[in-house]
């Protein structure tokens, strides 16, 4: 391995490291409560985060048990995953990893905890209908 290398993450760390970022995100959670849980820094929460350190697999374990969600759950949508195989968890099909990214962005993270948190099913789907609205595109 070369120097160059060795600076560079590696892409499925990046991956599950963002992973880590999305799920904790979605439950509200800092990464200094995460670190707590872990007996770590949020330092080292940042940096598995980034992709920059690898998570080991008893720590991998002990995230996806405080997160509630399996280990797979870190891997799904991985680079160089095969898009064919029967055996995506969650992803199941393309418009599911435009949803994860929409719900690991911050405005994507404000608008569902906040829709979630309105009962009235009628007002919730018209909010839908002005959102749609207001977009560019009308695909549904």
């Amino acid at each position: 391995m070369t120097e160059e290398n060795k600076k560079k993450p590696n892409p499925i760390d990046i991956h599950v490291g963002s992973r880590i970022r999305l799920r904790r995100n979605m439950l509200g959670m800092s990464q200094e409560k995460l670190g707590e849980n872990l007996g770590i820094t949020f330092q080292q929460i940042q940096k598995y985060e980034k992709g920059t350190n690898r998570v080991g697999a008893s720590r991998l374990q002990a995230i996806a048990s405080i997160l509630s969600v399996p280990v797979a759950f870190f891997f799904e949508d991985a680079p160089g995953e095969e898009t064919g195989s029967g055996n995506r968890g969650f992803a199941e099909d393309s418009s599911m990893s435009f949803a994860i990214e929409f719900c690991g962005s911050p405005e994507g993270l404000q608008l569902n905890r906040a829709f979630v948190k309105i009962g009235d099913v009628k007002v919730r789907r018209r909010i839908i209908d002005l959102v749609k609205a207001l977009s560019a595109d009308d695909a549904d």
